[in-house]
């Protein structure tokens, strides 16, 4: 099978100081011109290395135990054809296959993560040679690229289906790592969290395991930086017309407080079942430097200022456009549902948003206790 080279990659740093992998490799692949297998694997800048090889009989039969620097993913390599192995201690891992068509017809016993790797392997190579045509297409006739991106287009959904089909059907296996290259992490951030995590939990010895959770922690963490509510970050600084209508105040004039920005409308039944929390909560840390700035997604001033009042939401920082949903401040800060909290501490930095109820409660707990 052709190695799909930029999707198992780990590193050689301490490599040879992890407990080491016993297993035992036999089979028989037959009508190959080459007697030689290899056990690789494959690390940062597509570079192999060799930890071992097999010598297959005049009838391609082969049988050797290797002993190898830890468990991981590796390759067994014949000529141009490479097959993926989950390297467990102890494996028995019996293979057979056509030596000139070993990415057709291969068959792996008593590793049902290396055939689920192996079978997901050519789902993904099958459709980057499509796309790598479509791309080769379009450069050299440009009038087809229509036509070209709307059999691209289904072809694309074609193979969503299949890696979540993939994904769902290899829960907890260290096979998903094979899916990892196929999920956009700026696009869909959780479903590559979710196999991730999963990938922990299955293969934690896994130095390519390790180095895709330290790379998803760096991006996880870039990509906070880079959210207009990036904890960390200034909060976006604003002035809003107050429940009177003609007093103006501004977020930068609550500096020196730590300060809750609630999302909210009296419309909203959410918001309005959250509030006895928002309340309680603000009776508790008032007097140690705590306050809330209401911003209300509300369009009908009287049943705002009843809701305040029924509601008995008794800080002074109320204030709203009366815009609704097009309310400047809302579009501002990116809501896109109610009720949304933004905290901030006393220079203006974010801390934490969306936060309500007790895990409020436990921030605020960290903050003055």
């Amino acid at each position: 099978m052709k190695s799909i080279l930029f999707i198992i990659t780990t590193l050689l740093c301490g490599l040879f100081y992890a407990q080491e992998a016993t297993i035992k490799l036999s089979g028989s692949i037959f009508g190959s011109e080459a007697y030689m297998l290899f056990i690789s694997l494959l690390y940062d800048d597509n570079k192999i290395k060799d930890f071992d090889t097999i010598m297959m009989d005049k009838e391609g039969k082969f049988q050797k135990n290797i002993i190898l620097p830890r468990e991981d993913y590796y390759l067994l390599r014949l000529a141009d054809f490479n097959i993926h192995l989950v390297c467990r201690n102890n494996a028995d891992i019996k293979i057979y296959g056509d030596g000139k068509k070993l990415n057709e017809y291969c068959n792996i016993l008593n590793s049902d993560e290396s055939v689920a790797m192996n079978s997901f392997s050519k789902t993904l190579e099958s459709f980057q040679y499509k796309n790598d045509s479509a791309v080769k297409a379009i450069k050299e006739n440009p009038e087809r690229q229509k036509v070209i991106n709307e059999y691209m287009q289904k072809e694309y959904f074609a193979f969503q289906n299949k890696l979540k089909l993939f994904i769902g059907s290899n829960q907890n296996s260290a096979a998903l790592v094979m899916g990892l290259s196929a999920i956009n992490f700026k696009q869909d951030s959780k479903s590559y969290e979710a196999v991730i995590n999963q990938l922990k939990k299955a293969f934690p010895q896994s130095l390519t395991v390790q180095k895709y959770v330290q790379n998803f922690e760096l991006m996880k963490a870039e990509k906070e930086r880079n959210k207009p509510l990036g904890i960390g970050k200034t909060a976006p600084d604003f002035t809003e017309l107050m429940v009177d209508r003609k007093t103006n105040l501004k977020l930068s004039d609550l500096r020196g407080k730590v300060v809750l920005i609630d999302f909210w409308a009296s419309w909203c039944g959410p918001c309005r079942r959250e509030n006895p929390n928002v309340v309680k909560t603000y009776n508790k840390y008032k007097d140690k430097g705590f306050t809330i700035m209401s911003v209300s997604l509300d369009k009908d001033l009287e049943k705002w200022k009843k809701a305040i009042k029924d509601d008995q939401l008794s800080w002074p920082n109320h204030v709203s456009d009366l815009g609704g949903w097009q309310s400047k401040v809302s579009r501002l800060y990116e809501v896109g549902s109610v009720p949304f909290t933004v905290l901030i501490d006393q220079e203006g930095k974010i801390i934490k948003t969306n936060l309500r109820g007790s895990a409020l409660e436990t921030a605020l707990e960290k903050i003055f206790n």
